[in-house]
């Protein structure tokens, strides 16, 4: 079960052509073959949670600027959408590496799916909710009044409801679009802060982001994901393919032009203005004091722990799965 909040229409234009375009790129740096005297290169497919956008540009940077090619990779970047079956697609080989959240790994090693994290890019979760910057709320729990508009089938909607109660406030279903917060000032959404604040700025709303993390929903986002078989039988492959993905990271956090570049040509419904501004805003989310002590994509055991005990009281799953066993760090 994929448990990512949907985002604005704007975003996700995911046509068929677009998929087939992202599934059948190639890498920009020449790979190594036998015919010159040389390996051939380990192909890898990763199944993405969604159309290219920057929560990917460290994958799309290291694979145009040669990080992938350097440690004998050909890699693969399947582009997703609402819906997409990633932790079913890993789980079953079709896909060698996807991406997901922590709740969705969670949820799955419960339900039996295989599947071990390797890389947390979002140490900070990017899935909050905005309001009007005019409206007197210093903290969700101020909101007392108005609407709110939450997915509440899923983790984030249901642990906001359920501590902060929103008592005053009308509770109704979020419809993926940003057109009620543009023009309804007592209109508060869900969110994730790389997409619709920066939507609706763009049209003259200035909105105000509350992470769910400053109430106490922080589970690990855009977490690379792979199943045990292939821990065990192909390691060297994880290892390699991990440490590139962390090598392009930290180019795209240098400069994210590049391969915003190559993300835009796959993603025509965002701008290179909305390409750059998202670049920005999750920046702060991937690189904290935790990723600059632990190198990027760290994972704590405590923190599996506390998102498992939450998804329990939740009542999303029935027990909690032993957290070490969620995750894995490949690199020495």
């Amino acid at each position: 079960m994929v448990t990512t909040i949907r985002r604005i229409p704007l975003f996700a234009l995911a046509t068929g052509a677009f998929l087939v375009i992202a599934g059948c790129r190639k890498p920009a740096a020449t790979t190594n073959d036998a015919s010159d005297g040389a390996p051939p290169a380990t192909k890898l497919r990763v199944q993405l949670n969604w159309v290219a956008e920057p929560e990917f540009g460290g994958l799309y940077a290291a694979r145009e600027n040669g990080a992938y090619a350097r440690e004998g990779l050909e890699v693969e970047l399947k582009g997703g959408g609402a819906g997409s079956p990633v932790v079913q697609l890993v789980a079953s080989g079709q896909a060698d590496f996807g991406i997901a959240g922590a709740d969705d790994v969670v949820t799955a090693r419960v339900r039996g799916a295989d599947v071990v994290a390797i890389f947390a890019t979002f140490q900070v979760s990017p899935q909050g909710v905005m309001v009007h910057e005019e409206q007197n709320v210093a903290s969700l729990a101020d909101l007392k009044s108005g609407i709110l508009a939450l997915e509440l089938g899923l983790p984030f909607g249901m642990y906001l409801r359920k501590k902060l109660g929103f008592h005053g406030v009308s509770i109704v279903p979020y419809d993926g679009g940003v057109a009620k917060f543009l023009t309804d000032a007592t209109y508060a959404q869900q969110c994730y802060v790389t997409s619709e604040p920066i939507a609706v700025k763009k049209r003259g709303v200035r909105a105000k982001v509350f992470l769910g993390a400053e109430s106490g929903f922080n589970p690990y986002a855009s977490m690379i994901i792979t199943r045990g078989a292939m821990l065990r039988d192909k390691r060297d492959a994880v290892r390699a393919f991990v440490r590139a993905s962390a090598d392009g990271w930290k180019a795209y956090l240098r400069d994210p032009k590049p391969a915003n570049a190559v993300m835009q040509k796959l993603n025509g419904a965002m701008d290179a203005e909305t390409f750059a501004a998202a670049a920005e805003a999750q920046k702060p989310l991937i690189e904290t004091d935790a990723s600059k002590a632990q190198g990027l994509g760290a994972m704590d055991e405590a923190r599996f722990a506390t998102l498992a005990s939450q998804l329990v009281d939740l009542g999303v799953i029935a027990k909690a799965p032993i957290a070490s066993e969620c995750f894995t760090t490949v690199l020495p």
